[in-house]
């Protein structure tokens, strides 16, 4: 992580108790383009709140900030992937806005 981010290839946002100041949660985000639709998007790589944090807003107000930071920095689209089973993750994307996208499929491959 450290490398991707002295290369300027990612982006973390740290959500931390104003109490104390401990970490509770992080998201990281690459920022990509477009070619189809000539425009900056990024993607939400990866998006955790800590068990004790959970279930009180910090996930969503983490959302938020993305949001906001993408907005600010040009990007038009963000984008993630979930599990198909990681319905409380789903229930957060979808309370925040978020909608699934019913026209791709996801592929990938392993090498």
């Amino acid at each position: 992580m450290r490398e991707r981010l002295e290369r300027d290839e990612s982006v973390v946002l740290i959500a931390r108790d104003p109490a104390n100041g401990n970490a509770l949660g992080f998201a990281q985000l690459y920022r990509l383009f477009s070619s189809i639709r000539m425009t900056p998007l990024w993607l939400l790589n990866d998006l955790y709140v800590a068990p004790a944090a959970r279930r009180q807003g910090l996930g969503l107000r983490l959302m938020r900030a993305i949001e906001d930071l993408a907005r600010e920095n040009g990007a038009r689209r963000l984008e993630l992937t979930t599990l198909v089973h990681n319905r409380m993750a789903q229930r957060l994307y979808e309370a925040a806005g978020w909608r699934r996208d019913d026209e791709f499929h996801a592929y990938t491959r392993d090498l």
